[in-house]
Formats: structure tokens, C-alpha cells, sequence
């Protein structure tokens, strides 16, 4: 009974404290990381990290990437097409370069500078879109570009992770393994799409056929835990198979119901794995000279790294679009929690990351009102 007390706890103040940040016009995943860090070894101690409530989030980190997935949509991207991509590609090469490099200076070894190179690339579509929705410029040039952007951001961003994920697995670094990885990797997106575009609909017709109760949600929960555990088995992360179940999926009523019905599902899930996020932080870390050093640091090369990508927005205004993607959301908490899991990162550069999320995250949107107005 324990366990359940500490799963109550954990869900209750979960809510209570997203509902304190949304109603403080920010993204009520900082509220779940607080709670993280009050509840966990560092102040309070009451939650523990245990096999359960691990594996909840895990389920929770599996349900996340598939609502990313679901609100991304190939034939948006197709219209929004190359300067999106553009866009996307300096958002991606830029923060990479400058955190590999920058990771190089501070000392760290070359797996660790990969991976905080990778672990700057993602941008949170949510955020920006957010915002631009509130301002009424969504569907202006720049927030389609923006939003088109992001999803890329994200998919090039997540073959990134997979890539240095695997090779943190094998143990070496050599341009051979990391050739095929990215080979396995970008092999299996293609794959996926092709397959998406030619059964997803048959399937979706099948399912929405059946009769009993729940079955619509419970397939696409089904789906986005088979493609987890393909790339699991294909040396891959599991994030990337339950970003690719969303992302396949045609643009439909059906998918636009099955969004619907998983955010309950999802919203149960997914706030475990925040919370085991905040967890994991040692506060005392951060206070240290070093730590605020470094963090600063990645902070700056963090919004220079997005702030470049502007460049590939031609006939828009370039600042707009790179502060646009300047936030980095829940991919980069998912990132930064990967990285300590696989002790490809310690504690000081772990602390980093989410101080460069949490910061990205409120900066962004303040700088966006402020330049659309």
C-alpha cells in the first residue's frame, strides 16, 4: 500500500502544480518537474524511483512521443516544404556544432560532446504554437514555418539521438558504426512512412469497424508499444518507434479522434515521467559555481543555435521564425533523462539540461509576444 500512497501523492501534486503554471500562462510540465524536485531525495524524499513507478513512466515516455507524433502530419510538412526544412536543418546543425564543440572545450570525452550536441537540437512545437495561436498568427507565413520546422526539428533531432544512444550502447566510436546506425535509423523512418501511407487507412477502417468498448484507443496505444519495441530490437530507442506510430498515421477523422481519446490516457502517464525527471535532480549540484557556469554556457549556445536557423526563412521575418524555435520543451527533458540513464552524462551536465530546457521554455515565449506584437 506503500507504493499506491506514493503513486497518489505523486499524481495529485502532479495536477495541482500544472494547474498553478498554466494559470501562470506557462507549460505545466515546469510544474511537474517542481514537484519532482520537492518530493524526491533532495528535499522531501517521500517518492521513490522504484521498478513500478519507473515502468509507469516509461509507458508514460512511450505516450508522450505518440501524441508528439499524432499532432505532426506528413502532408502539412509537404506543404510548408523546403524552407521549413531549411529552417529546420541549420536548427538542427547549428546547436549541434556549437554544444559538440563547446563540450570539447569544457573537457568532456567525444561521446559526451555528441550527445549534448544532440541533446540541443530538439525544438518544442507545442510552445511556439501555443503562443502564436494565442496571437492570432498560427496560420500567418511564420508560424507555418515555425511549426513545419519543429516537426523536421524534431525527426532529424530524434535520428541524431538514436545515432549516439547507440553508439553510448556498443561502447565505441567509429564511422562505421555510426554509418550503419544512422543507415538503421533512417532506413526504418522511410520504411515506416511507406508502410504508414499504404496500410495505416486499412487498419484504421478495421478498427473503427469493431464493436467493443474502447477498442479504437487501446489499437493505437497497441501500435505505438509495437514500433517502441521494433526499434528497441533494432538497436534504436524506443522514443523513435512511438514518434514514427503518431507521425504515419494519415491526416483523418479517425486520427484526430484517436488524439482525443489518448490524451486522457496520456494525461495519467506522462506526468510520472516528468516527475521522476525532477527527481532525478540534485539541487544541491546546481548551486555549485561550475554547475552555473556550464549551465549558462549551453544556455547561450542554446538560443544562438535556434536564433541562426532564421536564416533559411526567406520572404518571413528571420527572428520571428528563430525565436520561434528557440524552446525545447518536453524532447529536450526526454533527451537530457536518456542521457543520465546511459551515463553518457553526470550529474553537473544533466542539471544543465534542464536548466537550458526550463530557461528555453520561458524565454521563448516572452521574446515571441513581445517581436509578433
Amino acid at each position: 500500500m506503500e507504493l499506491v500512497l506514493e503513486l497518489i501523492l505523486l499524481l495529485v501534486s502532479a495536477e495541482l502544480a500544472g494547474e498553478a503554471f498554466e494559470r501562470m500562462k506557462q507549460p505545466p510540465v515546469l510544474g511537474e518537474l517542481l514537484v519532482g524536485i520537492i518530493l524526491g531525495k533532495t528535499l522531501f524524499d517521500v517518492v521513490h524511483t522504484g521498478e513500478v513507478i519507473s515502468f509507469l513512466a516509461e509507458i508514460g515516455l512511450v505516450l508522450l512521443l505518440f501524441e508528439v507524433g499524432l499532432e505532426s502530419d506528413l502532408s502539412d510538412l509537404i506543404k510548408v516544404g523546403g524552407t521549413s526544412f531549411l529552417v529546420a536543418v541549420i536548427g538542427v546543425v547549428a546547436p549541434f556544432i556549437l554544444g559538440y564543440v563547446l563540450s570539447l572545450g569544457l573537457g568532456f570525452d567525444q561521446l559526451t560532446a555528441l550527445f549534448m550536441g544532440s541533446a540541443l537540437t530538439a525544438t518544442s512545437v507545442g510552445i511556439s504554437a501555443r503562443v502564436l495561436f494565442d496571437l492570432g498568427k498560427l496560420t500567418c507565413n511564420e508560424g507555418r514555418i515555425i511549426v513545419g520546422a519543429a516537426v523536421f526539428d524534431d525527426i532529424l533531432g530524434l535520428l541524431f539521438f538514436a545515432i549516439v544512444a547507440s553508439v553510448a550502447s556498443i561502447g565505441s566510436i567509429s564511422y562505421a558504426d555510426i554509418g550503419w546506425i544512422f543507415t538503421k535509423a533512417l532506413l526504418f523512418f522511410c520504411i515506416m512512412i511507406f508502410i504508414g501511407i499504404k496500410t495505416a487507412p486499412l487498419l484504421l477502417r478495421i478498427v473503427t469497424s469493431m464493436k467493443v468498448r474502447g477498442v479504437f484507443v487501446v489499437s493505437g496505444f497497441i501500435f505505438s508499444l509495437l514500433l517502441a519495441y521494433i526499434t528497441d530490437a533494432m538497436g534504436l530507442s524506443t522514443i523513435i518507434g512511438a514518434f514514427m506510430a503518431g507521425l504515419i498515421l494519415p491526416k483523418t477523422e479517425q486520427k484526430f479522434q484517436l488524439a482525443q481519446l489518448i490524451k486522457p490516457v496520456a494525461d495519467i502517464f506522462v506526468p510520472i515521467f516528468f516527475v521522476i525527471i525532477g527527481i532525478a535532480i540534485d539541487i544541491r549540484v546546481l548551486l555549485r559555481v561550475d554547475a552555473i557556469f556550464i549551465a549558462m554556457l549551453f544556455f547561450g549556445v542554446a538560443v544562438v543555435g535556434k536564433i541562426i536557423s532564421g536564416i533559411g526563412a526567406k520572404n518571413s521575418n528571420r527572428l520571428i521564425v528563430g525565436v520561434g524555435m528557440i524552446p525545447r520543451g518536453e524532447v529536450g527533458l526526454v533527451f537530457a533523462s536518456f542521457g543520465l540513464s546511459l551515463a553518457i552524462i553526470n550529474d553537473v551536465l544533466y542539471s544543465s539540461l534542464l536548466f537550458m530546457v526550463i530557461s528555453t521554455t520561458v524565454l521563448a515565449p516572452i521574446l515571441l509576444r513581445k517581436l509578433v506584437r
